[in-house]
């Protein structure tokens, strides 16, 4: 009795080893299918939303659309998320969003950007939709860090309302959600009139479509503080 309740423990302690993966990350995407992520295109929309976001030899693959996305099923609190991502053509535009609540899709941006080629990397104040930004709100030089025409990866990083972004293991902004200074940065933002604003703790994570063909692959997350 006492050497099957070991065995049980132990397979119990592989299995969880495997979904979670060794250093403690959780896969979002399985390579196979989009279990675990809502996809949303616009209600006038002449396609499918299963044929604008599907997999691809192992890679998701947004079609791009004038407007969509796909989010997680789930929220999530304080946590590191992994993504790795490369758009396809000249000028291309898509994001991750996060703290995404009660507004649906609208939220803070990890903004992912040609910036040579992109029109929006000029806009803003202070080029703050640049590559690797908090869009239209806190600018970052992430230009400096992309791998042209190849594969990036980018790392959101939350712990309670302090935030950094990091662009191919580069730290490239950082910065705390509430307070004066964050109002103040809001205000003078499109966000300006969105109402409570990525408020809230944690939320959905968002992969944008903006009509542009990009592929993201190794979504992972790693859960902090978790109880």
């Amino acid at each position: 009795m006492k050497l099957n309740t070991f065995f049980a423990a132990a397979m119990l302690a592989v299995l969880m080893t495997a979904c979670a993966g060794n250093d403690g990350r959780t896969e979002l995407f399985n390579g196979k299918d989009l279990t675990g992520w809502e996809l949303v295109l616009a209600p006038d929309s002449a396609v499918p939303a299963t044929e604008v976001y599907t997999v691809k030899d192992g890679n998701i693959r947004i079609a791009g659309q004038p407007f969509g996305y796909m989010r997680t099923e789930r929220k999530y609190g304080d946590y590191t998320f992994h993504a790795e991502w490369r758009w396809v053509g000249e000028g291309a535009n898509s994001g991750i969003k996060y703290f995404i609540g009660e507004n649906g899709s609208v939220g803070c941006e990890f903004q992912i950007l040609d910036d040579e080629r992109h029109p929006d990397a000029g806009r803003g104040f202070n080029g703050n939709r640049r590559l690797g930004s908090l869009y239209d709100i806190i600018p970052a030089q992430g230009w400096q860090h992309t791998h042209k025409g190849d594969w990036n990866t980018a790392r959101i990083v939350v712990r309670g309302k302090e935030v950094e972004h990091w662009l191919n293991g580069e730290k490239i902004l950082s910065y705390e959600k509430g307070g004066d200074m964050w109002n103040a940065l809001v205000s003078h933002s499109k966000f300006a009139n969105v109402k409570n604003f990525a408020g809230g703790d944690g939320g959905h994570i968002l992969l944008q479509d903006h009509n542009d063909l990009v592929y993201y692959r190794n979504l992972k997350i790693r859960e902090l503080n978790k109880k």
